[in-house]
């Protein structure tokens, strides 16, 4: 068994509306910004922003029960009551990893940002003080626990309903950027975990410093691709040792944008432990090679090649999203965020609900970098991959592998379509023998309508509908739940198009999309 710390919430009704009151949250907030005003990137400012984090997962916890799919009332298979405090328990916890098994640097510049700065580098203690974690032998996996409790015997059981599902956030986001979808994914597994990766969210922030630098090699392009094998690793090891912990054989791994593409690269190393994987428009598909970079932004609107030549450089120096985020003072920080949430999610209209997710985002990009420093160990200035899963998806050794985008996505989702007829023409190629056909992947492909980048947000029940379907359960949706897109294998490539919206930069006409919802769309991973 694992050793973690828990923090758990049973959720009563009396707890769900206490944890929802706005203005205990308000002057949680506002306490927390006058600590960082007044302390900056000290301890204190550090330790007010933890609390800040905390709080902000709390509330989207509380939004998460409002989110439940409603099936007809003949469809016994999915559990179909308002009160999901008698149908489901949700846990956050805190999983220690042995910081051994993660290949980053060691040594006392290298200690975790967050639990060390808050004087938390000897032992720290869980709430029942069975557990302790040394933060310099142990790093932390934090995330959220989603758990169907199943009460009712006559409930249908579904088929392959023990499965694990694990969900991996992109780039600057976090785990409760699911809080939407927890609940209704929960039905059709055993358990949900929602993860934050190593370096954002609560987990452990060591700098993300490799061990590549004493491995240089002659040749630059050789080098490049050492930093990215490395970079990944930090990922995949850190995974690894999160499942070894929690003992579980088997997960079906679903991974968003850069998940998806760290995702893939755990697969790589260890397809045995992956059952199914869904990639959730996974970022670094598509080959620059075959495509002309240059002129790709030719039809753009001028803000959108203007901002692209800025964020380049910024790309370039080394300067991430967040790191420019955390130079604004802090209001303006807040308001900018706080416009992305309004401008690229106006499918949230609580202002309530915006407010806590404009929290989360803004306290997770504060908090000391980390993980975010891979985007240049990975990623090309042009948002292409150093090592394009167009060739990587094809040859991994996991049966089932599904895409996932959104209609509107900026994440191309030719990239998966690609995927799939490479895959189709592999299979058919008389150069493969039957034998080794057979151990091709199975390719999916599903698009979810008036849908973006961030598709399990703006439209959460035809997400679920996808993941089920992905998941191999699409039998058991209810008759009323929405049905995504599905591309076919006797589509041609461009097929997809009488679905899929053109990439921003095929759009000739600009008045299609507003300038500022161009700016808001690019630094979104």
């Amino acid at each position: 068994q694992c050793a973690q710390i828990s923090y758990r919430y049973l959720i009563t009704k009396h707890h769900h509306s206490s944890i929802v009151n706005t203005n205990e949250r308000r002057n949680i907030f506002d306490m927390a910004s006058i600590l960082s005003s007044l302390f900056g990137s000290s301890s204190q400012a550090i330790a007010a922003r933890i609390e800040t984090m905390k709080a902000a997962e709390t509330a989207l916890i509380s939004f998460s029960h409002r989110f439940v799919d409603k099936p007809d009332a003949s469809s016994a298979s999915v559990l179909a009551t308002d009160d999901t405090s008698s149908t489901h328990e949700i846990q956050l916890f805190d999983t220690p990893i042995p910081r051994s098994e993660v290949p980053l640097k060691n040594g006392k510049e290298s200690n975790c940002q967050l639990f060390d700065s808050c004087k938390r580098d000897s032992t720290t203690n869980s709430s029942d003080g069975n557990t302790s974690i040394d933060s310099k032998k142990q790093l932390i996996i934090h995330g959220v626990q989603v758990t169907r409790k199943v009460s009712n015997l006559q409930e249908k059981t579904h088929e392959g309903e023990g499965t694990h599902l694990v969900l991996l956030h992109g780039y600057m986001n976090g785990g409760l950027y699911f809080y939407r979808n927890l609940i209704g994914l929960a039905n059709y597994c055993k358990t949900v975990y929602s993860l934050d990766m190593l370096g954002w969210g609560l987990s452990s922030r060591p700098p993300f410093q490799i061990d590549s630098e004493s491995q240089t090699t002659k040749k630059e392009h050789a080098n490049d691709i050492h930093q990215t094998h490395a970079t990944e690793q930090v990922f995949v090891e850190s995974l690894e040792a999160w499942r070894k912990a929690h003992n579980i054989p088997k997960m079906t791994l679903a991974a968003h944008s850069m998940g998806g593409y760290m995702s893939v690269a755990y697969c790589e190393k260890y397809p045995q432990h992956v059952d199914r994987l869904i990639l959730i428009s996974p970022a670094g598909v598509p080959d620059d090679n075959d495509i002309d970079v240059e002129n790709r932004f030719a039809n753009a609107p001028l803000t959108t090649r203007a901002l692209v030549g800025f964020v380049s450089s910024l790309f370039n120096w080394g300067i991430t999203p967040a790191a420019f985020l955390r130079g604004l003072p802090e209001s303006r920080g807040r308001k900018m965020v706080q416009r992305y949430i309004e401008g690229r999610l106006p499918a949230i209209t609580c202002p309530d609900e915006q407010r806590m997710l404009g929290e989360y985002l803004y306290t997770n990009a504060a908090l000391p970098a980390s993980g975010e420093d891979c985007l240049n160990k990975v990623l090309k200035p042009t948002a292409f991959a150093r090592k394009p899963g167009l060739h990587r998806i094809p040859l991994l050794k996991v049966k089932k592998i599904s895409f996932i985008y959104g209609q509107n996505d900026w994440m191309d989702p030719s990239g998966g379509i690609e995927v799939f007829h490479k895959v189709q023409q592999m299979k058919r190629s008389d150069s493969q023998s039957k034998s080794n056909a057979a151990t091709l992947p199975d390719i999916e492909v599903y698009g979810v309508q008036n849908a973006g980048h961030l598709l399990m947000l703006e439209n959460w029940q035809e997400f679920n509908s996808a993941m089920v379907m992905a998941l191999g359960r699409g039998r058991f949706l209810s008759q009323n739940a929405p049905t995504p897109h599905q591309h076919h294998s006797q589509e041609l490539k461009g097929g997809s198009k009488l679905f899929f919206s053109p990439p921003r930069w095929e759009r000739k006409d600009s008045h299609d999309s507003s300038d500022a919802d161009d700016i808001q769309a690019a630094p979104s991973m």
